[in-house]
């Protein structure tokens, strides 16, 4: 039985008199794509910041790998990668340069230059690998960024709207890449507000609404509860009650 490599207890994150997350419980298992779902300011951004090591909890517990992101937040950085939706890389650099200079803060030598391989082969981006990052699309640019996040082999991989703003083909390929990268033996925790792709992409998921998480289950399971077609049915039933 897969054991747990993420676990989130009663986690809480008040700014000023905001209740951002309110007690927020769930689990990823190791080598699951996990979906946390829900629409545009509903907590999502938030925890994963939390779980990222990024931001402080204001209560409950957050363990990755059996490490505790409060106690040993080194440790966690260790075994995670962390793609916000907003992230940019270096536009005057090449791609290669890119993977090249960000493979620095993990390895040296031959063990750089295999991570940088390894990141080229997640980008696949062929000749384009070799163009300046200013010459790059939207959806180039998605896929340098992932190859930044798994090259390193985290064991949980967190992506945040990963897809957003990408046109279909796009974002097609974006979830192919991440389909392998998970049967490659990386967890995968990913946001999203597209319930259409966490449906297509994710082994569970996590319904939040205003903080709080409302479901958990798999997709197919949801839909079968709420007799429902697709899982936008199944959170605007949640939702009404």
């Amino acid at each position: 039985m897969n054991v747990d490599t993420l676990v989130v207890k009663n986690v809480q994150k008040v700014f000023g008199e905001i209740e951002a997350v309110k007690n927020v419980d769930f689990s990823v298992k190791e080598g699951e794509i996990f979906g946390l779902i829900g629409p545009n300011g509903s907590g999502k951004t938030t925890t994963l910041r939390m779980i990222s090591t990024l931001l402080r909890l204001t209560s409950g517990s957050i363990t990755v790998c059996g490490h505790d992101v409060v106690e040993e937040p080194d440790e966690v950085r260790k075994v995670i990668s962390y793609l916000p939706e907003d992230a940019g890389a270096y536009k005057g650099l090449t791609g290669r340069g890119y993977l090249r200079f960000m493979a620095g803060f993990f390895a040296e030598g031959k063990d750089l230059e295999r991570m940088v391989e390894i990141g080229v082969e997640i980008a696949d981006l062929g000749s384009r690998i070799d163009s300046k990052i200013e010459t790059y699309s939207k959806g180039m640019m998605r896929r340098l960024l992932i190859a930044r996040a798994i090259m390193p082999s985290p064991r949980i991989a967190i992506m945040d709207e990963v897809t957003s703003g990408l046109d279909v083909i796009n974002t097609y390929e974006i979830r192919e890449v991440i389909r392998n990268i998970a049967k490659g033996g990386v967890t995968v925790l990913m946001s999203s507000h597209n319930m259409f792709e966490v449906d297509m992409l994710c082994d569970r998921i996590a319904m939040i609404n205003e903080g709080r998480i409302i479901l958990t289950g798999t997709p197919d399971e949801l839909k079968k509860e709420y007799g429902a077609a697709n899982l936008e049915e199944v959170f605007v039933k949640a939702v009404k009650g």
